[in-house]
């Protein structure tokens, strides 16, 4: 089963950000980790980051029309952009937001998500293993629809 896992801006330079919030990983390493991850959990993981607000919303626009679940950490555009939360609205798998950090342990402008409203759920605040447990966490919503995504 297709799982598509996005990633939002900055998350490509990992490895020059405050390894105090976002850990020592750089984004290579954490799609390795992801891409194991979703393998072992029976997953065809598509792993994709982007700075630009209009690719990520073709690529949800792309899992929407495929009916492919989601693994989605919107990064600083979560607080946002509604244009891509309106794109998230639209899927027709589940979708679940990460986040590594925890939001809400964070500046106050950071605690409002528009995409938690159309997310089946929110892991945030574990570091990699937010994708860990996001992907755990999909294996059973996809397995209680049956397996009927694409």
């Amino acid at each position: 089963m297709k799982l598509l896992v996005l990633n939002g801006p900055n998350l490509g330079r990992l490895d020059l950000r405050d390894s105090a919030i976002y850990g020592t990983l750089n984004f290579t390493e954490l799609s390795q980790l992801i891409m194991e991850c979703a393998i072992n959990h029976g997953f065809e993981p598509d792993i994709r980051q982007s700075d630009s607000e209009s690719e990520i919303i073709g690529w949800l626009h792309e899992a929407a029309d495929a009916k492919t679940p989601v693994i989605f950490n919107p990064a600083a555009f979560t607080h946002y952009s509604h244009a891509i939360g309106d794109a998230a609205a639209m899927l027709k798998a589940p979708l679940i937001e990460v986040h590594l950090s925890n939001p809400l342990a964070r500046e106050e402008f950071r605690h409002t998500s528009v995409i938690s409203p159309v997310a089946a759920g929110t892991i945030a605040g574990f570091g990699p293993a937010s994708y860990e447990l996001a992907i755990r966490a999909m294996q059973g919503l996809v397995g209680s629809l049956g397996g009927s995504t694409a």
